[in-house]
């Protein structure tokens, strides 16, 4: 323990004596839209503009957790709440005094070309589709004669998207056959590697750009994105809902997911603007049901409750 403490206040010297002018942010791609916006609007109040990397939730949550000091982030986004092993991460290397910040909700968009028809999944043909433990369709139509009757090809988020832990959480668990429940949870997430789940990286706008150029495939992306290419793209339907603002909010919507990120408060005071970045992204302004990142395509929580709790 008193190893431990000495570690941590040599750590509190060095950011000290080192200290950055500008706030460090990475995670999530999907609140990585709503967090540079913001980040513009601290920028005109009298500090320098935070800079944030596009790494995905997971990835975030790497670099967030090794540790304090100047050569840490101050903060990361992410699209699903901190893990067990990741807070254990965290603790283990100092970073002891977490913020969550929920900022809203979103809602998962699976995608194709604007030039086809709409169409309706439900979670299980979405899991027949995509999963390493079912029947490994090679059309879409091989699971329904009404679907298209053309290869099952989807790009999906990478491994360290919070987008793929939510459609793991919300689609392939929920649409997974019950033989393999039974046998071992772990197996419904499993994702086919024969070319029909292709790994997009953590860019949604090339998600999009390839749907466009292969108008036969489909993608996983959040809701913003979709919002923001409506003119290029349409939503398939799950389970008779379509993906709105409003369903997200009301929770009709079967793929919706809150938005969040966490703050390394040990920094506070010692990276400037850390508290202003805070107080602007939670602020009505910002999130309210007429603030600016609604327009964007953060979708409000129907109930707010204290937007930041203390991780334990």
């Amino acid at each position: 323990m008193r190893l431990l403490l000495i570690v941590l206040m040599m750590s509190l010297m060095t950011i000290t004596a080192q200290a950055r002018e500008q706030i460090s942010i990475v995670g999530s791609s999907t609140v990585f839209p709503f967090a540079t916006v913001v980040a513009e609007k601290v920028g005109k109040k009298g500090i320098k503009t935070p800079v944030i990397e596009s790494t995905g939730t997971g990835g975030g949550m790497k670099l967030f957790c090794k540790g304090i000091g100047v050569n840490t982030p101050d903060m990361t986004n992410a699209s699903r709440a901190i893990k067990t092993k990741e807070k254990e991460l965290c603790f283990k290397n100092g970073v002891t005094d977490i913020s969550q910040v929920i900022v809203g909700l979103d809602g998962i968009a699976i995608i194709r070309s604007l030039k086809n028809e709409p169409i309706n999944f439900t979670q299980q043909q979405l899991w027949e589709a995509l999963s390493e433990k079912g029947s490994k369709p090679e059309k879409w139509s091989d699971i329904d004669p009404s679907l298209p009757n053309i290869k099952i090809q989807v790009l999906v988020p990478p491994p360290t998207s919070g987008t793929r832990d939510a459609f793991n959480e919300l689609v392939m668990a929920k649409g997974c056959a019950k033989e393999v429940k039974e046998a071992n949870k772990k197996d419904c997430t499993l994702l086919r590697e024969d070319g029909a789940a292709i790994e997009a990286g953590e860019n949604d706008t090339l998600i999009i750009n390839k749907i466009v150029g292969e108008p036969n495939n489909f993608g996983i992306l959040g809701f913003s994105y979709y919002e923001a290419n409506k003119d290029k793209i349409r939503a398939v339907t799950i389970n008779g809902k379509s993906i709105s603002k409003q369903s997200i909010q009301d929770g009709s919507y079967p793929i919706s997911r809150p938005l969040y990120f966490y703050v390394k408060n040990q920094h506070k005071g010692v990276i400037p603007g850390i508290d202003k970045y805070i107080k602007e992204f939670t602020s009505k302004r910002a999130i309210s049901n007429r603030g600016y990142l609604t327009d964007l395509g953060l979708v409000p929580l129907a109930n707010p409750q204290e937007a930041i709790t203390q991780v334990k």
